[in-house]
């Protein structure tokens, strides 16, 4: 039998792959994997322009006289609309007269009916006259049936002349395989217009570029995970109520390849690219586009794009419309969205509302929501039920179940029990779990294993951790790596390391010289910097400090404002200074209120100041009582002089 090479047969790759493969063949190899994306239906080549109806009838007059290209059309009309019985015919007709777009159809048709050989047989005619789409049919056949090699040929000659579906089936089988040369393919049917072989080829290069940046460990697109910090002992607690994870590149970056692809996916209506592109938007800061394509894939029935325009919501300030999406989300199963929906309901204080969408991510298989329902027993003080659930967690892996775990049993006195549970949390990668197994190690005066801990959890960040590490190597002298530490803690915000961080720039700091008249203020050194951020973060040592370093440059008012604030929050110091001011100033009275506090909270200067003010007013008893208290409380040099004055004043009132 000669094949002619007629008028359908030459377009047969061309206006089908461009009219289906967005829709038909997607949808199909994705939903089903049926071999009716076989279908070869390019003989019709004015089925653009005209009306179908018009178009079957016009194909039925030409089929009647015998027309070749008129038998083969109206056969594949009447197989894409589920007529088998009137399709046959015009498909047989045709293939005897030796169209190889109607033998391919032919093997489509037989194989609906469940004669899988007898297709494979007119797919492998079809195939061998040059018919991609049959060398595609018959590949799948082969695969399906375990001949991995007759596949790959015919998939490969499928692939080679261009046939969209038969590159995506090539490159599926060599990526089964751990073949490299799947990503040619994947290429290949992406440029093509295979949305899912543009989302497979995104996938890959983006994996590709996470293990090359991360290790090989760590891949693929992370989307957010609602959670809690966890509980550290000493009051200290973890991250916040919504963690994001992002997606893998830098903020403002240019666009990746596998961006380019990811959107090229989701431009043809694919969901999921339309998910990983919101993500990689997201992480990028445009967020108004990102919030785009997750409508787009939300829509389409993905419940993480879904939760995810839940998040941008509720970033947004729109709880409201965040909780429908999440609602949308939770109902089809995402485990994530049911976590949210809980913290939300928490967090207004709907706490069995909260306790039930814990359940349902329970139940939907996410490991957070046994943590988040221990968090929410923990919080009503309801702490065996606490326990179960953060026990449950924890023997699911979750790290910071494991951490919470440990602290409720550390908390009970069971430090034995608690220090098995912390090193797992801790092993798994827990920041808070090896701080806290720091402070276990501290309270056993084990401060070497201590400290390997506290290094542990401050070389990933952990800001008391950094602390500790810095006032260890502060205590072994070691001030390069005490500074390099309390830097880090300073700059996470701990108040006593940006103090401590001062205190150590502040003892290198040449002695100053005499004031000279008329000379220009000096400017703000780092360590006063440093002092005025611990101090607006209400460290009252620091307080005291940036007023001494006020007074001495004579900005006495900011002097003033300092030492008050520290007095006023309990500051024996500052309310010692505050008094020195006030009586430069000639508010003796006033200063003798703040002495008085500082005296009473066992500063003993003040307790002299207060002597000599009440010795100078005549009140001797007055005086030997503020004596007696400064010679209780020093230091030695103060306590000598007060025993001088009460003897002089003793001496006075017995002359």
């Amino acid at each position: 039998m000669v094949f002619m090479g007629d008028r359908a047969t030459l377009l047969e790759t061309g206006r089908f792959v461009q009219r289906h493969a967005r829709k038909a063949a997607d949808e199909i190899i994705e939903a089903v994997g049926a071999v009716d994306a076989a279908v070869d239906t390019t003989a019709e080549t004015d089925a653009d322009t005209e009306n179908e109806t018009e178009t079957e009838a016009r194909h039925r007059r030409a089929a009647e006289r015998g027309d070749l290209a008129s038998m083969s059309a109206l056969g594949a009309l009447l197989l894409r609309r589920g007529d088998l019985d009137g399709a046959e015919p015009y498909l047989r007709g045709a293939t005897a007269e030796g169209d190889r777009a109607a033998a391919n159809n032919l093997g489509v048709l037989l194989h609906q009916r469940g004669y899988a050989e007898e297709a494979a047989g007119w797919w492998r005619v079809a195939a061998v006259a040059g018919s991609a789409p049959a060398a595609h049919a018959l590949g799948r056949h082969h695969r399906e049936r375990g001949d991995e090699p007759a596949a790959e040929y015919w998939l490969r000659q499928a692939a080679e002349q261009g046939h969209a579906l038969g590159a995506y089936a090539l490159a599926e089988l060599l990526e089964h395989r751990s073949d490299v040369g799947a990503e040619r393919w994947l290429r290949a049917a992406a440029e093509q217009g295979h949305r899912e072989a543009a989302f497979r080829l995104a996938l890959a290069l983006e994996r590709r570029a996470t293990e090359s940046t991360r290790g090989p460990h760590e891949t693929g697109t992370r989307l957010r995970t609602p959670g809690t910090g966890a509980i550290v002992p000493g009051g200290a607690t973890g991250t916040g109520t919504a963690a994001a994870g992002r997606a893998p590149g830098e903020p403002g970056g240019a666009p990746t390849e596998a961006e380019q692809w990811f959107r090229q996916a989701a431009a043809r209506g694919h969901r999921r690219a339309a998910l990983h592109l919101g993500a990689i938007l997201e992480h990028r800061g445009e967020l108004k586009e990102a919030g785009r394509w997750y409508l787009s894939s939300a829509k389409e029935g993905e419940a993480k794009a879904a939760c995810a325009l839940g998040f941008l919501l509720r970033d947004a300030g729109d709880e409201e419309s965040a909780a429908v999406w999440w609602l949308r989300a939770a109902q089809d199963g995402d485990g994530n969205a049911a976590n949210a929906l809980g913290a939300l309901h928490a967090a207004r204080g709907e706490q069995q509302t909260a306790e039930r969408w814990y359940r349902a991510a329970m139940d939907a298989g996410d490991v957070n929501g046994a943590y988040n329902l221990g968090l929410l027993c923990a919080a009503q003080d309801r702490i065996p039920q606490a326990e179960q659930w953060y026990r449950r967690a924890a023997y699911a892996g979750h790290r910071e179940a494991a951490n919470a775990l440990a602290v409720l049993l550390l908390q009970a006195g069971d430090a034995n029990g608690a220090e098995p549970w912390f090193s797992k949390a801790a092993e798994a990668g827990s920041v808070d779990a090896a701080f806290n197994l720091g402070i276990l190690h501290a309270g056993r005066d084990d401060d070497r294993t201590a400290l390997v801990w506290y290094e542990r959890a401050a070389a990933a960040g952990h800001t008391e951790a950094a602390l500790q590490v810095g006032i260890a190597a502060l205590r072994d002298g070691d001030e390069r790596t005490a500074e390099r530490h309390l830097r880090c803690a300073a700059g996470g915000g701990s108040a006593e390391a940006a103090f401590r961080l001062a205190s150590v720039l502040d003892a290198r700091r040449p002695e100053p010289g005499p004031a000279v008249l008329g000379a220009p203020r000096e400017e703000k050194s780092e360590c006063e910097e440093w002092y005025e951020r611990a101090a607006q973060q209400g460290h009252r040592r620091a307080q005291v400090r940036v007023g001494m370093l006020a007074a001495g440059r004579g900005d006495l008012a900011e002097a003033d404002r300092w030492y008050r604030e520290a007095a006023e929050a309990g500051s024996r110091n500052g309310a010692f200074n505050l008094g020195l001011l006030l009586a430069r100033e000639g508010s003796e009275r006033e200063a003798a209120l703040w002495w008085t506090r500082a005296a009473r909270a066992g500063h003993g200067r003040a307790a002299l100041r207060l002597a000599l003010l009440a010795a100078r007013r005549g009140e001797l008893t007055e005086g030997r009582h503020w004596c007696a208290r400064a010679v209780e409380l020093g230091p030695a040099e103060v306590a000598e002089r007060a025993a001088r004055l009460s003897e002089a004043l003793h001496q006075e009132l017995t002359a």
